[in-house]
């Protein structure tokens, strides 16, 4: 059908199936009819090939089969497709679980975080609006208490205060986005711790839940309720099964009995008790990480009062650290909470699809039914098979698996999720299988028995077997996710098995030899994960350490620069010089003085002249 069936007529073919059950006021979602849709087709009961395209009448038959069988609601096999298309639809491990719940968190806080780093304060007042802003987000954030409460308001405040001042503001708003979003990440962690140690000193702790008495109290009360849903499954599960037995056994019996449809009972029994063993591991696992917490939680705040002591100044290397790990301890605690309370709920909502049992089967109907009946329980059909197992000698080309010859043995994946292969296909039963009988590991795949003779039959050709065990998954629909057969049938949608992605992976180790050699390079190689080689690269990076959208240029001028301006000039530096002969002399004349006598004139008119020649001698100079 997958492949000559167009998705335009199979949505037809549910659109057109959801509004006949309207009509007849059932109200069905549209993951469920397309469920049903494909296992009337599969069913070889309704006659539709698969291999070929469906014909018109035979798209009007199909939709007349699907409302007939979402409408009869005294079916425990529609009672068991509800609730495994439930449980797929709303079941999460714990992983996914928490981190939904954180982005869903963040995706309220997203509007504050928003608010506060992209906000540009500049005086006094606007610096004050965002402190409070901080106050509002970190009462979001850490869920302790009510943010319309004024204590609550003046404990953050107070807290606040404590390690981070209003005069740090300024620093705050300078850094980068994203370092405040760090930055208030970690002062959410920091308050919260201030305020749980504030608590324990009973000094503050106004909004606070007990959350570690809480859990104390709610855990093994939701155990007690899972445990009290797998009795009741444990108690129908092997009546029924025992009638069913005595059924094959009693042709009279079977007549008697063939109207009452104990196999879907059965199923529907062993469906719910799947599920809750699903639910009771994760409540398992939710106690131990409690237990885990409480310890640490203690051992950390009597660290704090160690370190503290009515010191009056203390480093806050030493103190900050502690009220983080607090912090983030009591964040564990609400997240166990959480977990719980979900839980707690799939449990609750679970049980609706239990009530079919007892319209079909009332107390005193079901008494009547096993008189002369021997009923064994799990346990006990376990334990009349322990001192037998498959002796491997009778087989040549099969591999069987024990404890003593098989690492992991216990971790193993089980097909069939543990029941019998050889009782579902022949029998139609879902009996428990023993692994100490032997697990046949056959084309990759493991198989446990319910008796010795059911191994030897099984093992003689187990591709019938398996082949029969689909052939009864396609009569009944609810045996594809019970049984756990999703490959075989991968267009129908099996729900969620993320949860065991790990387990799937486990294959079965046989014990041998092996040696082991050290390795070359012990170290961890040295790489600079923030090395760029490329230029440009380099320049961004510059320019964003740089930061000049936030980097101002001042100028000032002075009286004595004023209408000034800068000369340069540049010259020639002089030139030394100087010259050396071979022989130094010098000479020395006197200089000569000559005196002229008369040169005035006189009384006569005849100038008369006298030379007077006044020069030294040489030898006097």
């Amino acid at each position: 059908m997958s492949c000559e069936l167009s998705d335009g007529v199979v949505k037809k073919i549910i659109r057109e199936v959801g509004r006949e059950c309207a009509a007849r006021g059932q109200t069905v979602s549209e993951t469920l009819v397309a469920f049903v849709v494909k296992a009337v087709v599969l069913d070889p009961r309704n006659d539709f090939n698969v291999d070929q395209t469906l014909t018109k009448k035979d798209v009007q038959n199909l939709i007349q089969l699907c409302v007939t069988r979402l409408l009869d609601t005294t079916n425990p096999s529609l009672s068991t497709i509800k609730m495994q298309v439930y449980f797929d639809m709303n079941y999460a491990n714990r992983a996914e679980l928490l981190s939904e719940q954180r982005r869903v968190l963040e995706g309220r806080l997203a509007p504050a975080v928003r608010d506060i780093t992209e906000s540009r304060p500049r005086v006094q007042e606007e610096m004050e609006n965002v402190y409070r802003k901080i106050i509002s987000y970190l009462l979001l954030s850490s869920g302790l208490g009510s943010p319309t409460d004024i204590e609550v308001v003046r404990e953050v405040t107070a807290a606040l205060q404590s390690v981070f001042p209003q005069a740090e503001m300024i620093t705050f708003i300078s850094l980068s986005k994203k370092n405040k979003e760090q930055q208030l990440k970690n002062l959410a962690m920091l308050v919260t711790g201030v305020r749980l140690y504030n608590k324990e000193c009973r000094k503050g702790g106004s909004g606070i839940d007990d959350l570690p008495a809480i859990l104390n109290e709610a855990i093994p009360s939701a155990t007690r309720t899972v445990d009290e849903g797998l009795n009741t499954c444990h108690t129908l599960a092997h009546r029924y099964t025992a009638l069913l037995e005595f059924m094959q056994e009693d042709q009279h019996r079977y007549t008697q009995l063939s109207s009452f449809k104990l196999k879907e009972a059965l199923f529907n029994v062993r469906q719910y008790e799947a599920f809750l063993c699903i639910l009771l591991s994760d409540a398992i696992t939710s106690a131990q990480e409690v237990e885990k917490m409480n310890v640490q939680f203690a051992a950390t705040m009597q660290q704090l009062k160690n370190t503290v002591q009515n010191k009056v100044s203390i480093d806050t290397k030493e103190v900050f650290p502690l009220f983080v790990a607090l912090s983030n301890l009591w964040t564990g605690f609400q997240d166990e909470v959480l977990l719980l309370s979900f839980l707690t709920n799939m449990t609750n909502n679970l049980q609706q699809f239990l009530e079919i049992q007892s319209q079909l089967f009332p107390e005193e109907v079901l008494a009547s039914l096993l008189e002369g009946v021997t009923v064994k329980t799990d346990e006990e059909r376990i334990r009349e098979t322990m001192g037998t197992r498959v002796n491997v000698s009778d087989f040549k080309n099969r591999e069987w698996l024990f404890p003593e010859t098989t690492d992991n043995f216990d971790q193993l994946l089980i097909q069939y999720h543990g029941f019998c292969a050889h009782a579902i296909g022949v029998k139609g039963l879902t009996l428990p299988g023993n692994p100490a009988i032997g697990i046949l590991k056959h084309k990759e795949k493991c198989y446990v028995f319910s008796s010795q003779e059911a191994a030897y039959i099984f093992a003689q050709d187990p591709d019938r077997f398996i082949q029969l065990n689909i052939e009864k998954a396609k009569e009944h629909a609810e045996l594809i996710q019970l049984l756990e057969l999703r490959h075989q049938f991968e267009y129908l949608a099996p729900y969620a098995q993320a949860r065991n992605a790990d387990k799937w992976l486990m294959k079965p180790t046989i014990k041998c030899d092996s040696s082991t050699q050290t390795d070359t390079h012990i170290l961890p190689p040295t790489v600079v994960t923030s090395y760029e080689w490329n230029e440009w690269e380099l320049r961004r990076k510059a320019i964003k350490l740089a930061n000049l959208r936030r980097k101002l240029t001042h100028a000032m001028q002075t009286d004595l620069s004023h209408m000034r301006r800068e000369n340069s000039t540049q010259v020639y530096l002089p030139k030394d010089v100087s010259t050396q002969t071979k022989r130094d002399s010098s000479s020395n004349v006197p200089r000569p003085v000559i005196f002229l006598e008369g040169l005035r004139g006189g009384s006569s008119p005849t100038t008369h002249m006298v030379k007077v020649d006044l020069t030294r001698a040489v030898d006097e100079t």
